[in-house]
């Protein structure tokens, strides 16, 4: 396994409503840069300026997984196993292809 994954992935809710598996610190990373700068505040300064250490080998990936999955229940980013289902089912239903 890479350094920098994740034991276990940080699903998170994105874009329409979607559930995303955060399976990395650079996953992780790159889902807090791209948050709009109008809604960082401290949780979101925190989990970047750890994902940043792991990425440079500072902290372990998983002491960064916990900072990122603290920031994403603050902000109600967290998938419910539920919504997890229901968009794969969504999903399924409009391509044939998805497992």
């Amino acid at each position: 396994m890479k350094p920098d994954m994740f034991r276990q992935p940080v699903s998170i809710m994105v874009g329409l409503g979607f559930p995303a598996e955060v399976r990395s610190v650079m996953d992780a990373y790159r889902h807090l840069v791209e948050w709009p700068p109008s809604q960082r505040n401290s949780a979101h300064s925190v989990a970047l300026k750890a994902c940043s250490a792991a990425l440079r080998g500072e902290i372990e990936a998983e002491t960064a997984r916990g900072f990122f999955a603290a920031f994403a229940e603050k902000h109600d980013l967290i998938a419910s196993e539920t919504n997890s289902i229901a968009a794969w089912r969504w999903r399924r239903d409009k391509d044939p292809h998805v497992l």
